[in-house]
């Protein structure tokens, strides 16, 4: 048996341990890419895992996440859960109207030259020399544009938070996905925080409700959540797994307090925060995502946020295997979360039905 296939095997197990057998069925009879769902790439793309091109390519220069990602992947001694896969090459461009993005591109794009990456001059160019793709571009109103040149190449792509600046767009994506069969995965790093497996482990029981929190400053160009509470809404669904049903939000100008209402009667709620620890310019602290599990056995605190190199693990394994850690359905049912706290917040705090079909 590939290592791969033993990992994919154990990363099943630990996944189902997240959510009661109920859910886990629903899961599996919804059309996505989630792991553990369908069990090999070929019974849905049509292609056979894994890759054999290590050769990485970024969209966007205009995030952290981008040089992050380059240095550990670069480095001389680069861990062997990375495979051997190298960014090559960048396409810097992100952002044409936010400022803060705008104005990291040209010191960012020295930082990954500096570690051996050929910045070309277009999207094109670029997957003529890679054999994957890190969308990185922190502008969700690009990902739609750009995620489909990528996928129409077959080249495999992570798409950073948010997938996308609406549902709608969301949906076009995966359904590109499907058309080009060529996989995608979407996520937050904090979807790995500390604490994580040991829920899917099954150490605190059934899952039976959960509270998160994460900064949720706000960009005028994005929906309120999708900026920076996507952060602390994708650790509530690591958690909580798909089922939500109704969104209600409370927001004031410093806070929004989000609650969701499982299918099954469990309560999960987002509380994002614009003061306090942090300034709106300044850096943001580990400690200032984290959350609280509440299970059969036992409750959970969840640890601080330690970096992006479990996230970039994962985004290795599926350029490997073609398989999203992530169920498509749940990517959906994210964005739904976060447009139907929209709603809520225009209806004065109004409970908000979820439909992620429509």
């Amino acid at each position: 048996m590939l290592k791969s296939q033993k990992y994919f095997n154990k990363v099943k197990i630990d996944f189902m341990g997240i959510y009661n057998r109920r859910n886990f069925i629903k899961m599996s009879a919804v059309a996505g890419t989630g792991l553990g769902i369908y069990g090999n790439i070929s019974s849905l793309y049509g292609k056979s895992a894994p890759l054999t091109g290590k050769r990485v390519g970024i969209i966007g220069l205009d995030t952290s996440h981008s040089v992050a990602f380059t240095k550990t992947l670069n480095a001389t001694n680069a861990s062997s859960v990375y495979k051997g896969y190298k960014i090559v090459a960048a396409y810097p461009k992100g952002s044409h109207d936010i400022i803060t993005s705008v104005e990291r591109i040209p010191g960012y794009t020295e930082d990954v030259k500096k570690m051996g990456v050929e910045i070309v001059p277009s999207i094109t160019e670029l997957l003529n020399k890679v054999d994957v793709v890190l969308l990185e571009t922190n502008d969700g109103r690009l990902h739609l544009d750009q995620a489909i040149q990528v996928l129409k190449e077959g080249k495999p792509v992570f798409i950073d938070k948010p997938i996308a600046s609406s549902l709608r767009e969301a949906r076009e994506i995966f359904t590109a996905s499907k058309k080009y069969k060529t996989p995608v995965f979407s996520s937050s790093s904090l979807r790995y925080i500390t604490g994580i497996s040991d829920i899917r482990m099954g150490k605190i029981g059934k899952v039976l409700g959960a509270e998160t929190f994460s900064p949720a400053i706000i960009e005028k160009t994005h929906r309120d959540l999708f900026w920076y509470g996507i952060h602390g809404v994708e650790l509530l669904f690591a958690i909580m797994g798909t089922g939500c049903k109704k969104v209600t939000r409370i927001h004031t100008k410093s806070t929004d307090v989000v609650v969701g209402v499982w299918d099954d009667g469990r309560l999960g709620s987002f509380r994002g925060t614009r003061n306090g620890n942090y300034n709106y310019g300044g850096k943001i602290a580990a400690s200032d995502f984290g959350g609280t599990v509440f299970g059969e056995k036992a409750n959970l605190t969840l640890g601080e946020f330690k970096g992006y190199d479990p996230l970039l693990e994962q985004i290795i394994m599926f350029f490997e295997t073609g398989i999203s850690p992530v169920n498509q359905e749940e990517t959906l049912e994210i964005i739904a979360f976060m447009e139907a706290a929209d709603e809520s917040k225009d209806k004065a705090g109004s409970p908000v039905s979820i439909n992620v079909s429509h």
